[in-house]
């Protein structure tokens, strides 16, 4: 019977649960990461790649294929059959992109329907250049209605190897010698 009266005596009520400082920690936080969540967009750029079958395909003359070629000192817009349209070279140990635009939109006002563009990389360059390169020949920052757009240049981007200085070099001066063996 002791044992009885013991356990009504030990028997309490729980304590009420404080919840007022979890309650301020999440008034703090969802407004917290409902703003850095504007800040984590994520672009996606659709690529097109090279296939290989370049040489056997039939050759449209009236197309104009652009490049643009990445190089360590330069960047160079070439209308991929070997012609160059413009050289632009490094400023202040930098490449010149304001210029680079400059081409593109002036190549975007002469073929206003064209939408592809293929831009070749030697090995050794950066990621920052190439996304650089991208974002340049894709748009360009305009003003339109008082507020700034970007207008589209060239969104189809393919992306290759730059040829080496020595082989466009060595091509060229072996069609000349061989007639276009080499």
């Amino acid at each position: 019977m002791d044992r009885v009266r013991r356990r009504k005596h030990n028997h309490q009520e729980a304590a009420d649960l404080d919840v007022t400082p979890f309650m301020n920690l999440m008034i703090v936080l969802v407004p917290v990461l409902l703003l850095s969540m504007v800040f984590t967009h994520t672009t996606v750029i659709d690529l097109n790649f090279p296939t290989g079958e370049g040489s056997d395909a039939a050759f449209d003359p009236e197309a104009v294929h652009l490049e643009v070629v990445v190089r360590d000192d330069t960047l160079q817009v070439a209308d991929g059959r070997g012609g160059v349209i413009k050289k632009l070279p490094m400023i202040d140990g930098q490449h010149d992109f304001a210029a680079l635009s400059l081409v593109m939109q002036e190549l975007k006002r002469r073929m206003p329907e064209k939408q592809d563009i293929t831009v070749l990389l030697e090995q050794d360059t950066d990621y920052q250049t190439l996304v650089t390169i991208m974002d340049t020949v894709r748009s360009y920052p305009t003003v339109q209605n008082l507020a700034v757009v970007q207008a589209e240049l060239f969104p189809v981007i393919s992306l290759g190897d730059s040829p080496t200085s020595a082989a466009v070099a060595q091509g060229a001066s072996a069609s000349g010698a061989k007639g276009g063996q080499s």
